[in-house]
């Protein structure tokens, strides 16, 4: 009976808190798309109320069968209207606070899944 995991050579998020995530180790202190195939990319947006279609649409030509969204420290959902190249290429979107989606992330990239993560990195505001 095997009780190892398999080896993964996807990136992994390997730790989070506030206003940050860690990828492979390395702090990452803004909002970020990381993927399982590779891809890793600022993401232009500071606040959920920066959102717009575009930063969605941008997911479309990368090809993944999902995209977790994480929407920062509380769950908020995208509007629909954001998501239509993602729902005319049928692939899915989960939304999901952002410590929820790293966890979340790690599990399906291990598994072999083209899956990326859209991570809203909020700054604590102060006394955070």
């Amino acid at each position: 009976m095997k009780l190892q995991p398999d080896k993964s050579d996807a990136q992994t998020i390997t730790a989070h808190g506030p206003g940050w995530v860690a990828i492979n180790n390395e702090k990452v202190e803004h909002s970020v798309v990381v993927g399982s195939r590779g891809e890793r990319f600022a993401w232009d947006c500071e606040r959920f109320e920066d959102l717009n279609s575009s930063h969605f649409a941008q997911f479309a030509s990368l090809g993944a069968e999902l995209v977790i969204f994480g929407s920062g420290v509380r769950i908020r959902f995208p509007r629909p209207q954001w998501l239509q190249p993602l729902m005319a290429l049928r692939t899915g979107v989960e939304t999901m606070d952002t410590a929820a989606a790293c966890r979340t992330y790690n599990i399906l990239a291990g598994e072999g899944r083209h899956v990326l993560a859209a991570l809203l990195i909020e700054t604590p505001a102060a006394g955070d």
